[in-house]
């Protein structure tokens, strides 16, 4: 999970693994897997690096990093 602000202030916590797309127009919108758009006060930079930093945390990252090797020796 990563910790965001609402509009109003208030911190939501999101699960990272069900973030789809990040947008900055110039609000940031996060867009979930289940189409339903959060609007937060964090930059998509700082989203990008939260879920980045939460991938590694859970083995994500690394088990990507493996597959794409595995895919480049084929």
């Amino acid at each position: 999970m990563i910790s965001v602000t609402k509009l109003n202030g208030s911190q939501m916590w999101l699960n990272a693994l069900m973030i789809e797309a990040v947008e900055e127009t110039p609000d940031t919108y996060v867009t979930l897997v289940t189409g339903k758009r959060i609007i937060v006060l964090e930059k998509a930079a700082e989203i990008i690096s939260m879920v980045k930093e939460y991938y590694s945390e859970i083995g994500i990252h690394a088990a990507t990093i493996k597959v794409q090797q595995t895919e480049e020796w084929s």
